[in-house]
């Protein structure tokens, strides 16, 4: 059985990931979050293991990869903390990494959602370039999956992706879509997802923002 540690494990795609992959699959969770036992509820003793404790703590991670199998990380904003990420998963050998980052980073966004997006989030965006540059400078076989906006809808589970290089597709994705397809990326045996930067949209969601602004 894979475990799966999960840091951040109370944010919001953190938590429909956690739903989700209790649904789909049969992974053992591991939770960790700051004040995870005040923040995070539990519906599968047996499957789900709460950590409380900060993502930048290299010690607090040392405990927390071990018999871990992927990591998915919730947040990529602090420098220092997904720099302790990076390291920590390199020295317990643990290869696999999804993480959740803003669309932007590469520069990718055409247009005028791409002058919307930037006046948007510019400063998201430059905090983000330098922890993308930290995970693709790594060994480590990773997935970074730039959002577009995110809304909340468990009935809208369509996304599509866009490879580094070509124009961000759309402006918007539910969170339940991005738990679907970090689910499969998971699930998957090929190594297609391995070392890759994956635009994440809804697909026929083109415009100069998305449709809740």
């Amino acid at each position: 059985m894979k475990t799966v540690l999960i840091l951040g494990a109370a944010g919001q795609i953190a938590t429909v990931l956690t739903e989700t992959l209790l649904t789909q699959t049969d992974y053992h969770l591991k939770l960790l979050a700051r004040r995870a036992d005040r923040r995070i509820t539990v519906t599968d003793p047996e499957r789900e293991t709460v950590i409380t404790g900060d993502f930048s703590d290299r010690a607090t991670l040392d405990q927390a990869l071990t018999d871990v199998d992927a990591v998915y990380l919730n947040e990529m904003r602090d420098l220092a903390a997904v720099t302790t990420v990076v390291k920590a998963m390199e020295a317990h050998h643990v290869q696999s990494l999804i993480a959740a980052t803003v669309l932007g980073i590469e520069d990718e966004v055409p247009g005028k959602f791409g002058d919307w997006n930037t006046m948007m989030i510019a400063s998201s965006i430059a905090k983000r370039k330098q922890t993308a540059a930290v995970v693709t400078q790594s060994s480590l076989d990773y997935t970074l999956l730039r959002l577009a906006w995110l809304f909340n809808d468990q009935h809208q589970l369509a996304y599509e992706t866009t490879q580094s290089g070509q124009p961000f597709g759309g402006t918007e994705v539910s969170r339940e879509a991005v738990a679907q397809l970090i689910t499969a990326i998971l699930q998957d045996q090929t190594g297609q997802y391995a070392r890759q930067s994956l635009g994440v949209n809804q697909p026929g969601t083109q415009g100069d923002k998305p449709s809740f602004y």
